[in-house]
């Protein structure tokens, strides 16, 4: 486990699939899911190298068939330890014989965690280092504490949003979606919705989030700007709430598995890192 600090935050950190475990401010408060088996053992796992679902979980490169499980393997390896500072860490994975059976692309994911005050900005960069174009998707999975009940709470867009939500076939996206909101920033969090799995939504205006309780006194923040899609889920009747920004997002129903043909998929050229950033702020 890492551990970063500052006059603010604490945060730990698993080399484990680089993943959040605890985020505490100094009164005590612990602002991330803890990973309650009841209902979700993750607490903030990384998407990486696909974010949602695969048509039968295979993509196809070159004319061969990969299989490749939701969400991608990033989430079930062990991170490298690059360098531990007392506000910062970086940690590193890199493509080996095994995920080259899953994922044919040669590659280093840098996961980067910085303290700022009450925020910390996660920098996820992604190193093609072989000698094909390589395609992926990123994405984050927070999952943040709402002892109340998720009712209790709501999304704050910073701009007027008519929020469309895709409609989910298991794993994969219908064409058909649903109007949940109509030009407006405050969107009310509703168990209902989550009934099926998750809310998901393409092109957002807005480039961030609060998730605030009633009272007031529970409020997080989150500015995701270049990230493309944008998600909401929770396990139905659970005390917690994932705010997901994506770079890329599910295989629709009709999916040609083809990764160069796939929705919102990024790519990056041999030598080229792609990189995106963003920031949380607690309280």
């Amino acid at each position: 486990m890492i551990t970063i600090k500052n006059d603010k935050l604490t945060v730990e950190i698993s080399e484990n699939g680089a993943e959040l475990q605890s985020v505490k401010t100094p009164d005590g408060r612990e602002w991330l899911w803890n990973g309650d088996k009841t209902y979700w053992t993750g607490r903030a796992p990384i998407c990486f190298p696909i974010c949602g679902g695969l048509k039968d979980d295979q993509f196809i490169w070159n004319g061969k068939t990969y299989n490749l499980n939701k969400h991608g393997f990033a989430k079930k390896s062990v991170f490298s330890v690059g360098s531990v500072w007392d506000s910062g860490a970086v940690l590193t994975l890199a493509s080996s014989e095994a995920t080259k059976e899953m994922y044919p692309f040669d590659f280093v994911l840098y996961v980067i965690y910085e303290l700022d005050g009450n925020s910390l900005k996660v920098t996820y960069k992604v190193e093609n280092t072989g000698n094909d174009t390589m395609f992926f998707s990123i994405g984050a999975h927070e999952g943040y504490m709402t002892p109340e009940g998720i009712e209790d709470y709501k999304v704050v867009f910073d701009r007027p949003e008519t929020l469309r939500a895709y409609i989910l076939d298991g794993n994969l996206l219908e064409h058909n979606y649903i109007t949940v909101l109509e030009n407006k920033t405050e969107f009310p969090l509703l168990d209902r919705y989550f009934e099926v799995d998750a809310l998901v939504f393409k092109h957002l205006d807005s480039h961030g989030v609060t998730l605030v309780n009633k009272s007031g006194d529970r409020k997080i923040n989150v500015k995701f700007d270049g990230f493309d899609y944008f998600l909401l889920w929770h396990k139905h009747g659970a005390p917690y709430i994932c705010i997901e920004p994506w770079t890329g997002v599910q295989d629709p129903v009709d999916s040609t598995k083809i990764i160069e043909d796939k929705e919102g998929i990024k790519y990056a050229v041999p030598g080229e890192t792609f990189e995106r950033s963003h920031t949380i702020t607690f309280g």
